[in-house]
């Protein structure tokens, strides 16, 4: 598949000096606690990624709550640990694949072209029996130099004009009752962009974090049309990288992230929201 690999696969080259392993473990309920557990133990060679410092710009008023990082910050980020064009990187984490996607997304993003998320989780990896170190790397910097690819990204303004004119398919990734209104957990309005639909990004995942398989994701996204433009976003651009892995996998390319997705969306009081289940309207 063209965005994942096996554990199997991942221990033939962990040792490759120009592979280089991403741990993403991240607790949004508590953000030091991904430090925490790779500080006790990891893949060998693995360098830790938080979501918050790394992996997301800073907040400000508008851009959600996980906004995108600059390109700057992506060259820090990515550089100090090592990583240039010719470096395979595979991303892992135990939140069934959402911050390793994320970590995908962001270096597909900035033009790295050999990105790749870890197929099954960290907990599935230690179960198996494969090696974990507590040893954190000593890592030489690489220059990496970042090439934004925009056929990846969907702006606020990207978003507003699909609303408009419908000229893109809006994907909904979150749990239903956030979609559907029914409650909001974390952002100060409930609801959905106008004309979402939904797609919940755990149904591409099956237990221990590993991912369905190309045709089980295909029938995911079936009523959509393959050259159909695709605008996936949740709550803050991290657990729609799942589906436009998903979408990727299952032969859709063009796909489009709104990284600030709902949270950046009702940072402006003139945006619309529909509630309620869209199928009841009649």
């Amino acid at each position: 598949m063209a965005s994942l690999v096996s554990h199997e696969w991942l221990l033939r080259y962990l040792h490759d000096e120009n592979t280089r392993i991403l741990d993403c473990r991240f607790w949004l309920g508590d953000p030091a606690k991904g430090a925490a557990v790779y500080q006790e133990d990891h893949i060998p060679g693995a360098v830790y990624m938080d979501l918050e410092r790394d992996l997301s710009g800073p907040v400000g008023e508008h851009g959600g709550r996980h906004p995108l990082p600059s390109a700057e910050q992506a060259a820090d980020v990515f550089g100090r640990v090592g990583i240039d064009e010719t470096v395979t990187v595979v991303a892992y984490d135990d939140q069934d694949g959402a911050m390793a996607a994320r970590c995908w997304w962001l270096l597909r993003y900035f033009g790295h072209a050999h990105a790749y998320v870890l197929d099954g989780n960290y907990r599935e990896w230690k179960k198996k029996g494969h090696p974990v170190t507590n040893v954190v790397p000593a890592v030489a910097s690489r220059p990496f130099r970042p090439r934004p690819d925009r056929s990846w990204l969907a702006t606020v303004e990207d978003v507003r004009a699909v609303v408009r004119d419908r000229s893109a398919v809006l994907i909904d990734s979150r749990e239903w009752k956030r979609y559907a209104g029914l409650e909001e957990p974390i952002d100060r309005r409930a609801g959905r962009i106008p004309g979402a639909v939904h797609r919940f990004w755990k149904d591409g995942m099956t237990e221990g974090g590993y991912w369905k398989s190309a045709v089980e994701q295909a029938a995911r996204f079936a009523d959509f049309d393959r050259g159909q433009p695709l605008i996936v976003y949740c709550g803050s651009g991290v657990t729609a990288c799942p589906n436009v892995l998903a979408l990727h996998e299952a032969g859709y390319h063009n796909v489009r992230l709104y990284v600030g997705s709902f949270s950046d969306w009702i940072s402006y009081p003139d945006h619309p929201i529909e509630t309620g289940d869209p199928s009841s309207d009649a």
